[in-house]
């Protein structure tokens, strides 16, 4: 297989964005909105690069006696190429990091999650504590007042006018 007999295959087709297209070249100095037909060869350039190192990394998979591609073998291929090379590196790098970063803050959520959920279990008990204590308090005042607080109910009884005895 030679990735010039399938580049004939994508001729006239746009296999990216045209938008896409159109912001890369305006993020590398070319103007808002650039010629279709820029946009076009573009697209040819960029579709022509990325099957040529995917067939050069396939047979380097193929070499090592591997069905499925890895990033070495991207790496393989294009080790005549430093730039490249060390693009592809500094994007991984990243994506490293990213996934670290992505990793340490979903632990960080979690653990603030687990402080949140002690926290409120820490004020049910408290609340239950306190409920139990007023209910306590409240039986040792009645068993304290003792008969004391008959009269008291007597009294406000003898103002609405019924006797209680």
């Amino acid at each position: 297989m030679e990735p010039r007999a399938r580049a004939g295959k994508n001729v006239g087709k746009m296999n990216f964005g045209h938008n896409e297209l159109a912001q890369l070249l305006y993020s590398h100095g070319d103007v808002r909105a650039p010629l279709n037909d820029t946009v076009r060869v573009l697209d040819e350039v960029l579709t022509e690069f990325i099957q040529g190192v995917s067939f050069e990394a396939t047979r380097a998979a193929q070499h090592a006696g591997r069905q499925k591609v890895k990033f070495e073998d991207f790496e393989f291929a294009m080790r005549r190429n430093p730039c490249y090379m060390g693009k592809i590196q500094e994007v991984f790098e990243k994506k490293k990091e990213i996934e670290a970063a992505r990793k340490n803050f979903s632990i960080e959520d979690q653990l603030m999650k687990d402080a949140d959920k002690e926290e409120k279990a820490a004020e049910k008990k408290a609340a239950r504590k306190a409920g139990k204590g007023q209910a306590r308090a409240k039986a040792v005042e009645e068993e304290l007042l003792g008969e004391g607080d008959d009269d008291a109910e007597a009294e406000m009884d003898v103002g609405s006018g019924f006797r209680r005895r």
